[in-house]
């Protein structure tokens, strides 16, 4: 007969584990969400692989447990939670509810003597139990019909135990584990136990004598005269510290099987809840699409243009309209070089054409239509129009006039989605069905390309994408205008387009010979560091495995072992840093590491990325991607080249002009966020630090820590540096703690005195984050929007998230739209001036061009002058400009 099968899980434990071991992680609104993801993969694994019959969660309650009363020590000394966890706990809950799982709780007890009742009365129904844990306490509760799941590697990995493993490890039963830890104590726990008695003793001692009490009944027979000194005059503490560690398995709780029962798990609540939380994974494992499935395609009428005498005559009308809607169908993995599958126009008056690629050459169709795509007077609608753009550059082509993109009105609209496909602006701001590429195509292995659907599916779908462009295009105009961000679209956001466009036809160009010699001269340090390695571990092993690397460490050298893993030794960078001073292995792992990962990455990894024809590399521009509008990299990411390190740094000397009578002129913005927050919040203190020239960290060092700004230190301004920077951002005193390798009280005492000399800085966090909560949304200087549904939310964490967001986006925000009008304007001066000087790249607040020898002066002349004016604050922009003939000689 099968068992029913009840899953009891330990919420605060499993919820810790998976906070620790998951990367911080956020969705567009700025929620944490690393640990309910963890806890949700964790959840629906056992849901799908186990089938079980009942779950239910156990939480501890925040005030004080029987254990507290008897030992007023126990658990003391436990770091306060982070505050990036702490918001996560309502969210789980509320996560749990929608799954339609049964939580409880209860005061004067912990979630252990909860799972340990629940289990008891699980064994006593004849359920197998199966407790969810990364608590080794719970390996007491094991028995025939109680299996303990202990997480122990990241969010993949749980070990089964049961009574026969333990009686196998440990050579006692489960319940004789208790004895083990009230001789032992439990440090995580504060429990003293017996001092001079670690784990090896006390197994032999229970092995010997069966338990605690035993022990003291023989206390004559104990051999060696330390550990029956200990024993004898710590008896009190030997018994107290195993009651604290025994679990109660009959605490005065109803119980209901039926409320554990799990019905329907993947239902509309859970859904909605992922889709909020932007849990795409989780949502397609339990076979949710991304976007609801739309409707069938409506037929719409159009002209097909089947030769090129018809496509000159709709030309002729449209030169006379000075209106072009563009649509198009673009095929292929490299962004700079797709085939074009399809392309639709339609005239002012709405008709629409469909140009049959099938009889027409694509040559000869962008050939008659070169006139009019470079004829600024002629204005053109469409969706994405970089992407045409960037395309077109390869047929020589411009594509002047833009005057609307309703993919960039869509995001300045919503800045947090992440996806602004047409079939959903349609769905959205039309009500409308039509549908997406994804459902024409389908997704993963199995999808298709547009070359292999049929003519007619693909006619239909292009046309129908046409029409909801024309549509769109008057809807959101008047939401643009409403919502008074015209300027920033039609000065800022749309002349981007064709700069990004340009950066990426440019690309940056590389010496490929000088990557290959970087990565000849890596790979010899890391042969070099590779021996050394070995000679200082007296034998050759592969560094790359954990655990042969484990073994060399802290069995063969003897190093203190700070943490272990299911196969042995963690041997992570946090481990590593703590041994730094114990061997010197330990800086040549660390080093050989850092250059393994460089090498793959940063040099044999953009090898494969230069374009053979250009022999550049080119990068896409994402305009999209950021609610503060900060412009990303990708394919590859240049704005990630790593500069930290001095090996690293040196990868950007195979960034060089195309021309080599060229030159790099790399001009950055100093410090333009403080200088933002210096004008937005109206400090006179920062503002006069600023027009003053002083060294802004420097100079909040002295405030900060309270001296003369003579005898500020390095570390000093290191630290107040860090505090800056994170005053922007929003920092917690967690996260500045972790920044700086600080304890939190010390963080929270730099944050403090921050404001307590800024006192108007805090002032503007508090006045902004009620105007926030008044209109649901910030602004930046220039009218970019981000909405904070946040701050309506009943939970405090959320509602606290939405706090942070609210005075930090006007901030980064402006700062990034500064930037933005910067690139437009330096762009534009170029272009009117018919330089040969060109924009190649954009790193957040970087801006690299290459310039022409006899144009270098003027191009450093614009650079300044655009940049330092795009902006009138309180306090003046500043630019440091420098040239060289690499990215590397410009820093």
């Amino acid at each position: 007969m099968i068992k029913r099968k009840w899953m009891i899980i330990d919420g605060n434990s499993l919820l810790n584990r998976t906070f620790y071991a998951l990367p911080p992680l956020t969705n567009t609104k700025g929620i944490h969400t690393n640990a309910i993801y963890g806890f949700a993969s964790i959840l629906m694994k056992i849901i799908d692989e186990e089938k079980p019959d009942y779950m239910g969660v156990a939480f501890d309650e925040r005030k004080p447990t029987f254990r507290h009363k008897d030992f007023k020590e126990y658990k003391a000394g436990r770091l306060k939670m982070p505050e990036e966890l702490a918001e996560q706990f309502p969210l789980l809950k509320e996560m749990l509810k929608s799954f339609g799982i049964e939580m409880v709780s209860l005061e004067g007890y912990e979630a252990d003597d909860l799972i340990g009742t629940l289990s008891r009365y699980g064994e006593e129904q004849g359920l197998e139990v199966n407790i969810i844990t990364g608590d080794r306490d719970a390996f007491q509760l094991a028995s025939d019909q109680v299996i303990i799941w202990y997480t122990k590697k990241g969010i993949s990995h749980l070990d089964k135990i049961n009574k026969e493993e333990i009686l196998k490890k440990y050579e006692i039963n489960p319940k004789q584990l208790i004895d083990v830890k009230g001789l032992m104590g439990d440090k995580s726990d504060n429990i003293p136990g017996v001092p001079g008695i670690g784990e090896k003793t006390a197994l032999k001692l229970i092995k010997e004598y069966g338990s605690i009490e035993e022990i003291y009944h023989n206390i004559d027979k104990i051999s060696g005269k330390k550990l029956k000194e200990n024993l004898e005059k710590y008896k009190e503490q030997a018994i107290l510290s195993k009651k604290l560690g025994t679990i109660v398995r009959n605490i005065p709780i109803e119980i209901q099987l039926e409320d554990f029962k799990l019905k329907n798990p993947y239902n509309k609540k859970i859904i909605q809840l992922f889709r909020e939380w932007e849990f795409s994974s989780l949502l397609e494992k339990i076979g949710v699409q991304k976007t609801p499935t739309l409707l069938q395609q409506k037929t719409l009428e159009y002209q097909e243009i089947i030769n090129i005498e018809q496509l000159k005559s709709i030309l002729k009308l449209i030169e006379k309209e000075k209106i072009l809607y563009l649509q198009w169908l673009l095929e292929g993995k490299n962004h700079r070089k797709k085939f074009l599958e399809g392309l639709g126009i339609a005239r002012k008056n709405g008709q629409l054409y469909l140009l049959n690629l099938e009889n027409l050459e694509i040559t000869k169709v962008l050939g008659e239509m070169k006139e009019i795509f470079e004829n600024e007077k002629i204005k053109k609608i469409g969706h994405n129009l970089k992407e045409f753009m960037v395309f077109l550059f390869l047929y020589n082509i411009r594509l002047e006039g833009l005057k609307f993109d309703t993919y960039i009105a869509a995001y300045l609209l919503e800045p947090s989605e992440n996806k602004y496909d047409l079939s959903l602006l349609v769905a959205k701001y039309l009500n409308q069905s039509i549908l997406g590429e994804e459902q024409i195509l389908g997704k993963g292995k199995k999808s298709k390309q547009y070359k292999d659907i049929s003519y007619q599916e693909k006619s239909d779908f292009l046309i129908n994408q046409l029409d909801g462009i024309i549509k769109l295009y008057t809807v959101l105009k008047e939401k643009i205008d409403e919502q008074n961000m015209t300027s920033l679209y039609y000065d800022i956001e749309l002349p981007l387009i064709e700069v990004l466009a340009s950066m990426e036809n440019l690309g940056f160009h590389v010496e490929k010979e000088k990557l290959k010699e970087l990565s000849k001269e890596f790979g010899e340090k890391i042969d070099l560091l590779t021996n050394e390695i070995y000679q200082l571990a007296g034998e050759e092993f592969n560094i790359n495995s954990p655990k042969q690397l484990g073994q060399i460490l802290f069995e063969k050298l003897k190093l203190p072992v700070i943490k272990r893993t299911k196969t042995g030794y963690s041997t992570n960078i946090e481990v590593l840093e703590r041994l730094k001073d114990k061997h010197p292995i330990i800086e040549k792992i660390m080093e050989i590491r850092q250059l393994t990962k460089l090498k793959s990455t940063y040099v044999d990894g953009l090898m494969d990325l230069i374009d053979p024809e250009t022999q550049n590399i080119h990068s896409s521009f994402n305009q999209t991607m950021t609610s503060t509008g900060r412009i990303s990299s990708s394919d590859p990411n240049l704005q990630n080249i790593p500069i930290k390190m001095e090996m690293g740094r040196r990868i950007r000397k195979v960034f060089v002009p195309k021309n080599s009578q060229s030159y790099l002129v790399d001009a950055d913005y100093s410090q333009i966020e403080l200088r933002v927050l210096a004008h937005i919040s109206g400090d006179e203190d920062l503002i006069d630090a600023f027009n003053r020239e002083q060294d802004i960290h420097t100079h909040t060092a002295s405030q900060v820590f309270n001296v003369d700004i003579q005898k500020v230190t390095p570390l000093m301004r290191s630290r107040a540096k860090a505090v800056n920077f994170g005053i922007v951002y929003g920092i917690s005193d967690f996260g500045l703690s972790r920044d700086l390798n600080i304890s939190r009280a010390e963080a929270k005492k730099y944050i403090d005195n921050y404001f307590a000399k800024y006192h108007r800085v805090k002032e503007y966090m508090e006045e902004i984050v009620e105007i926030a909560k008044k209109q649901g949304y910030v602004t930046t200087l220039f009218g970019r929007r981000r909405y904070l549904p946040e701050l309506q939310s009943r939970n405090y964490n959320i509602r606290s998230m939405g706090e942070r967001l609210a005075l930090n986006t006007p901030i980064q925000g402006t700062a990034a739209d500064i930037i933005k009008i910067a690139m437009v304007n330096v762009y534009k001066r170029l272009k009117e001036s018919q330089m040969q000087s060109k924009i190649i790249l954009q790193v957040h607040d970087e801006l690299i061009i290459e310039a022409v020898e006899n144009e270098l002066e003027q191009v450093e002349k614009i650079m300044i002058e655009e940049m330092e004016n795009a902006a009138d604050l309180k306090v003046a922009l500043k630019v440091d400009i420098s040239y060289g003939k690499s990215w590397y000689d410009t820093k």
